[in-house]
């Protein structure tokens, strides 16, 4: 379940994030797979709840999938599926960056085309006169 951004900010007023160390950083706390963590951060407070909500959403997809009551069990399989996620998203990226480069150098290579051309063009207009 996604939570838009108030929700989040409701969250994070709810948890409590009223800590904060001389460096700056905040005390989040969190709440994953009914059990709540303290998150040291000097960023978002709501992008770390976001991030926590879909730990919390993997590890009870894998619970509810399978029969293992063991939450570092679950864990470690939730995590699996999340690693997962992250390499077919990079390899996607990856793909999509060497498309990218390919029709870069093919639209280039056709404007140095068209720009010699026209370079051409004229002298060949100038002593046809």
């Amino acid at each position: 379940m996604q939570r838009s951004p108030k929700q989040l900010e409701d969250r994070v007023a709810m948890l409590g994030t009223d800590q904060k160390s001389e460096s700056g950083e905040q005390l989040v706390q969190v709440e994953i797979y009914n059990q709540t963590y303290s998150i040291r951060s000097d960023g978002d407070n709501s992008y770390i709840l976001g991030l926590a909500e879909y730990v919390d959403q993997k590890m009870r997809e894998i619970a509810s999938g399978t029969m293992t009551v063991d939450s570092l069990k679950v864990a470690i399989l939730a995590s699996l599926h999340i690693a997962d996620e992250l390499h077919r998203m990079n390899s996607n990226h990856a793909q999509s960056d060497a498309q990218l480069a390919s029709r870069s150098a093919e639209c280039t290579e056709l404007l140095d085309r068209v720009i010699k051309h026209r370079d051409i063009a004229p002298q060949e207009f100038e002593v046809e006169q």
